[in-house]
């Protein structure tokens, strides 16, 4: 069924729209200049997150290349669990500053020092050089924790994209015994690249994040000769292994989504496994409404605090 939006959406979405009809009209092509300029325009919605007393980038060394990170940390004193962050933004899209308020607000509201990874972004660096930079920080973490007061427990989040890269170390962590994920937080995830469900459909147009964009998305991801024997099928986590010794989740979907249904056929995935799982839906909210925090603040604010109550 296709989602009725909230009427706080309405205006922004109407531009959005008009935007992309003319685009269409003018025969703009996408191309990942476009499409990430459009997505940090977002950043005007998000605002600046809380001051807090410590944030600082710093970088794994990885052979001959470097891993951005940004460090949050609400109270340099104690020793507090980490959640590793994982943006969104298709695989193609987004940044550590483009998210810096998300990091913020989470490190603030969930008393935890948060991770937030500048993992490879495809066409440049397509599957799957950013699921590899991202387990490499969720492995080893401490290295850029040095100096400061952490404990052993350790969260994983993400949204969109960033929920695929989630559900994809979860499942790797049951084959390697090095990758510690005592819970997970999923956002609105994309969990499946062949596009098949009701949802894709049905919220495919005008709710923002739109079938034909998905679509070049994943060819984007996926483009590599040397991948050719990774399907999109393959690459899926909803279609991976599935089994009780995954972590605890947080699922948080959105009506007008996409991607919805995806993320409840997850849910039900990991139910089947007996894996326990808390899910909430904002029945009219869209795809990457927590880039929207001035426009739906009572929503952001409450997803803020169910990842708290989830975590604590």
């Amino acid at each position: 069924m296709r989602g009725q939006v909230s009427k706080k959406l309405t205006p922004f979405l109407n531009n959005v729209n008009t935007a992309i009809n003319e685009a269409k009209m003018n025969k703009v092509e996408f191309t990942p200049q476009i499409v990430r300029a459009n997505l940090n325009k977002l950043a005007v919605f998000i605002g600046q997150g809380p001051e807090l007393p410590y944030v600082c980038d710093r970088f794994f060394k990885v052979n001959n290349r470097e891993i951005p990170v940004r460090v949050y940390h609400p109270a340099p004193a104690e020793h507090l669990p980490v959640i590793l962050h994982f943006h969104g933004g298709g695989h193609m899209c987004g940044s550590v500053d483009l998210y810096d308020a998300v990091s913020r607000k989470i490190a603030n509201i969930c008393h935890c020092i948060v991770i937030c990874v500048e993992y490879r972004l495809a066409p440049e660096f397509p599957y799957p050089a950013g699921i590899d930079d991202c387990e490499h920080a969720l492995i080893n973490y401490q290295q850029v924790l040095s100096n400061l007061n952490f404990n052993d427990s350790v969260y994983i989040l993400g949204d969109s994209a960033g929920g695929a890269i989630c559900t994809t170390l979860t499942m790797n962590s049951l084959k390697n015994s090095n990758i510690k994920i005592d819970k997970q937080i999923l956002i609105y995830p994309s969990v499946d690249y062949t596009m098949t469900t009701n949802s894709i459909i049905e919220n495919g147009t005008g709710f923002l994040l739109e079938k034909e964009r998905i679509n070049w998305y994943f060819k984007q991801y996926f483009h590599s000769d040397s991948l050719r024997q990774v399907t999109p099928k393959k690459a899926s986590p909803l279609h991976g292994d599935f089994s009780k010794k995954m972590p605890e989740t947080l699922v948080i979907t959105a009506g007008c989504d996409p991607l919805r249904d995806e993320g409840l056929l997850y849910i039900k995935a990991l139910k089947s496994v007996e894996v326990e799982v808390t899910h909430f839906q904002f029945n009219d909210m869209i795809h990457a409404y927590m880039l929207l925090d001035s426009i739906v603040k009572d929503e952001c604010d409450k997803t803020y605090k169910m990842i708290s109550d989830f975590i604590k």
